[in-house]
């Protein structure tokens, strides 16, 4: 081939690259969300199609013969579309095409060269060996391997001693009785390694190195009948483009280990703890108060309405020492508080909100769920629980979201004493807003359980 138009080729690629890169990253970046710890799939674009284009060689770098004595480089190209399953590994399509160049030198079995074109599409497994990363905090190079199988179609045509092509006649290999060329299919297992740079949130550089295997021995125009099988290699370097909306990040390049260290310190979860661990002291003191009995009758301080009690005096449940015929003690039936003896915390009724595409309560809410559980169990009747999601995903989805939210507040208030059969529970899915579904804002309030009597 000729190496000076390659050479451009592979210039005005690179140069288009840097180009399209920087274009995005002045539009794109600014508009990215950030994703939550186990927030699914669905907070990433996963789709990606690629172009590249290389040169194929009949040698590998690990090694092998090859039924003629030298070769020559040729044009190889392909495209790509690939589907991450998750931060490490996805699916890709390849499809490609391009010639493999073979020589004699001196000539060869009747040969001086050989030039095959082929085509070929493969599904392989992608496996991305930098995104998980303990050293740094944002990837912009991440390397990959990838493997799998597919079909290739070729059609090789050679140049004999004479140095002139065979006639294409039935008596010629690889042509059809009516003169036409002969297309071979095999079955072919590439295997890649490679390495992309973020060039933006939506462009990466990629440069490669494929091993092609074929289950077949003539390629190469040579069938000689070894039991070896032909194979080629292709060295190529592309673009990639992340398919999807612009306030998504592309999961390939979001570093899980970075994601779960900033959602440890999230200004929220902090608060949250912090709450949960005032609600744990309170309850650890409320349980001492229930212990103390100074007087030693078994009766705890808390309760007992006839403190200092001799030693040895038969008591009743209040405290107080029991006469004979025993007294009704009317100041036994007294008005329940909560265990830390006041008016019960938080607004019964209150909506419960939820975090993104999660049906976990969350610790803030606990109050106003434990107010609203005393004011069922002081009263009668039945209460609807009705969930709701905000837009994003589909309406299936959010339909079977918003009834997960509803059970979690039924089986939190059936736990604290709630009858379940007074409880009925519905899923709204994304319909029945309460605030605008375009902007964060509104999505929060929209992630909710409502009360209704």
């Amino acid at each position: 081939m000729n190496y000076s138009t390659l050479k451009k080729t592979v210039a005005l690629s690179i140069a288009a690259a840097l180009g399209v890169g920087m274009a995005n990253a002045q539009t794109t970046a600014s508009g990215t969300t950030t994703p939550k710890v186990f927030g699914g799939i669905g907070q990433y674009n996963t789709w990606t199609v690629g172009v590249n284009v290389g040169v194929t060689s009949p040698v590998l770098m690990t090694g092998g013969s090859s039924d003629y004595n030298s070769y020559k480089v040729n044009l190889g190209y392909g495209v790509s579309v690939e589907k991450m399953l998750s931060h490490v590994f996805g699916l890709e399509l390849n499809l490609n095409g391009g010639q493999v160049g073979y020589q004699n030198n001196p000539v060869r079995d009747n040969r001086t060269s050989d030039k095959t074109t082929f085509y070929g599409g493969s599904l392989v497994g992608t496996v991305n060996i930098a995104t998980v990363s303990f050293l740094h905090r944002k990837n912009s190079v991440n390397f990959y391997v990838s493997g799998g199988t597919g079909l290739l179609t070729y059609h090789p045509e050679f140049i004999n001693g004479a140095g002139v092509t065979p006639p294409q006649t039935p008596t010629a290999s690889y042509y059809n009785a009516d003169g036409s060329k002969h297309w071979i299919t095999e079955f072919e297992i590439p295997v890649t390694a490679g390495v992309k740079f973020k060039l933006s949130e939506v462009v990466a550089l990629n440069f490669g190195y494929t091993e092609t295997f074929i289950d077949g021995d003539n390629f190469d125009g040579l069938l000689r009948g070894y039991p070896t099988k032909d194979r080629f290699s292709y060295g190529f370097g592309g673009l990639d483009f992340t398919l999807g909306s612009k306030s998504k990040p592309n999961i390939e390049w979001v570093n899980p280990v970075a994601l779960v260290y900033d959602e440890l310190y999230d200004a929220e979860l902090r608060r949250e703890v912090a709450a949960l661990k005032t609600r744990v002291g309170n309850v650890e003191t409320a349980v001492n108060d229930l212990k103390k009995d100074s007087d030693g009758d078994g009766v705890s301080d808390q309760f007992d309405k006839c403190p200092n009690t001799p030693a040895g005096t038969v008591v009743d449940g209040s405290g107080c020492e029991i006469k004979f015929p025993p007294a009704i003690d009317t100041s036994l039936f007294v008005k329940k508080t909560d265990a830390m003896g006041g008016m019960m915390r938080g607004a019964a009724w209150s909506n419960i909100q939820f975090d993104f595409d999660s049906s976990v309560l969350r610790t803030s809410s606990y109050p106003a769920l434990d107010a609203t559980s005393s004011a069922l169990r002081g009263g009668s009747g039945s209460i609807e629980v009705d969930g709701f999601a905000s837009s994003e995903g589909t309406a299936a989805h959010n339909l079977r979201l918003s009834k997960d939210r509803a059970n979690s507040v039924k089986t939190y208030l059936v736990n604290s004493g709630v009858d379940a059969k007074r409880i009925k529970v519905k899923g709204f899915g994304e319909t029945r807003p309460i605030a605008d579904n375009s902007t964060e804002a509104g999505r929060e309030q929209n992630r909710r359980v409502e009360f209704k009597k």
